[in-house]
């Protein structure tokens, strides 16, 4: 699917400036881009809330108070920028695979009738209508239909089998209503119209036909979902609204500012960080990972889904395996020990740092000591769990726990590009690396030099998924094509 390239009615200039917005569950960001130079001008971050209480496995939000973070977000990055009247289009990003449930009724348009439910959720995976699992019913059902062209799996917490679950719980509502991926929402809000998708949020549903471009009729049929339900696809990069009212007045600029339609997050922080260079692997570690590269044409592989991309590209993605989450259970067990045993507290990122230290001052190889740091499973095997290998008196200390685990982070982005070029795929002759969880630990970052034997570059950007929302938004009122955009972004080594 190509870029959507509708032009504004307003002259261009080139030296206008855009708004990126990326929406998600821990935080919100914003970032204000010059279009002449690729520069960002301003950045600004607001903490989200945290997740409304629930049963273990729930992963729900209140949709309110996402949205607010958002606009709060955009308007402090406006306002710092100091130009904010410059302002020419907006483009936002956000966490795929989750979403909400809005009325569409006339009056009450927008209003949730569900909480965010979250890519975490694991409501898909508990036994239902005498399956195993929900997405086990789901798989049965489509099994004589032809779904290799969705490009994912049916796995718990995506759209798909969150509304799954709904209907065979009597979930679903009664009256005019949409499903929405969170950006989608805000993009919603920003507007003030219905939730509409693109190619690179709805292929997070499970739902999608990524070679045809639309929703599989199909699938949703033998799964007994409402077709209206889902919110309609409009190219990536199109122009969907203006800016109105209450949103305007949030984010301190002006009504009728044009609005994109929401991109993926992924698709967006590989944009922002990589363009569209086919000789770069990215690997992004946050709270979760992802390995990914452009595939020129539709492509399977084993843990791989193939996510459409910008101008009938997709990508090629590694994820929701390994990441920040792996580490994060370590720093817990330490910090609990410190606790429990010693009455002693840590802060959180004080602990990094010392495990990193630690980390660091333990041989390659780690004394023979290995982990598996998929702890919560993965898409396509929920039940898989981490191991560590190896272990005796002197490899069961605090720094070879966490080496061994990085190395097995580092291993598991290696072994997912192997599946990559099983598919064919090309090698790639650069390793971009972006995300906190590279950026803050230099020894994740040599280990992922060292195994994959190609020069890690960092992008110029912080915030690299908000950044390429914004620079879509400039391909989409035609101030840039794709190309330009690419030339403009760079790497540090």
């Amino acid at each position: 699917m190509a870029v959507a390239r509708s032009h504004d009615s307003r002259p261009t200039t080139h030296d206008s400036l855009y708004l990126g917005l990326d929406i998600g569950t821990t935080k919100a960001a914003a970032v204000v881009v010059d279009a002449a130079t690729g520069e960002q001008i301003a950045v600004a971050s607001v903490a989200q809330p945290g997740p409304l209480p629930g049963a273990p496995g729930r992963s729900e939000w209140e949709s309110r108070g996402l949205i607010d973070a958002a606009l709060a977000a955009g308007g402090a990055a406006g306002a710092a920028s100091g130009r904010a009247g410059e302002i020419a289009a907006i483009g936002v990003t956000g966490q795929q695979h989750g979403g909400l449930i809005v009325s569409a009724a006339p009056g009450d348009r927008l209003r949730p009738l569900t909480p965010i439910i979250g890519w975490q959720d694991k409501r898909g995976d508990e036994p239902t209508g005498g399956f195993p699992s929900a997405v086990a019913w789901m798989r049965a059902l489509t099994a004589g239909v032809d779904t290799a062209r969705t490009g994912c799996p049916l796995a718990s917490g995506f759209l798909g089998a969150t509304l799954f679950w709904l209907a065979r719980h009597g979930g679903l509502p009664t009256g005019p209503a949409r499903a929405s991926f969170v950006p989608d929402y805000l993009v919603a809000h920003l507007c003030d119209g219905l939730p509409v998708t693109d190619p690179t949020n709805a292929g997070g549903a499970g739902l999608f036909d990524a070679v045809a471009g639309r929703w599989h009729a199909e699938m949703i049929a033998a799964l007994d979902l409402p077709p209206d339900l889902l919110p309609p696809v409009h190219p990536t990069g199109t122009i969907v609204g203006r800016l109105a009212g209450a949103a305007a007045g949030a984010l301190g600029l002006p009504a009728g500012v044009p609005v994109t339609n929401a991109l993926g997050d992924n698709q967006a922080s590989f944009f922002g960080s990589v363009g569209v260079s086919t000789d770069a692997l990215l690997v992004n570690v946050g709270t979760g990972g992802q390995v990914s590269a452009i595939a020129p044409r539709f492509v399977r592989g084993d843990l791989l889904e193939t996510r459409p991309y910008l101008d009938g590209s997709y990508l090629l993605v590694g994820g929701g395996i390994v990441g920040g989450r792996s580490y994060a259970i370590l720093r817990d067990f330490i910090g609990q020990i410190g606790r429990d045993l010693f009455g002693v507290a840590a802060a959180p990122d004080d602990l990094y740092a010392r495990l990193n230290a630690l980390a660091a001052a333990v041989p390659p190889g780690s004394d023979g000591l290995r982990c598996d740091p998929r702890f919560g499973g993965n898409r396509y095997d929920p039940d898989q769990r981490g191991i560590y290998t190896g272990l005796d008196a002197r490899t069961f200390t605090p720094g070879h726990l966490a080496r061994a685990l990085l190395e097995g982070v580092a291993a598991t982005f290696r072994d997912l590009y192997g599946t990559m070029l099983a598919t064919g795929l090309a090698p790639r002759a650069r390793l971009i690396g972006s995300g906190n969880g590279i950026r803050n630990n230099p020894l994740l970052a040599e280990l992922l030099r060292d195994i994959f034997g190609l020069p890690l570059i960092s992008p110029r950007h912080r915030e690299e998924a908000a950044h390429g929302a914004a620079l879509l938004a400039a391909v989409a009122v035609g101030e840039l094509t794709t190309m330009e955009a690419t030339g403009r972004l760079g790497y540090e080594e």
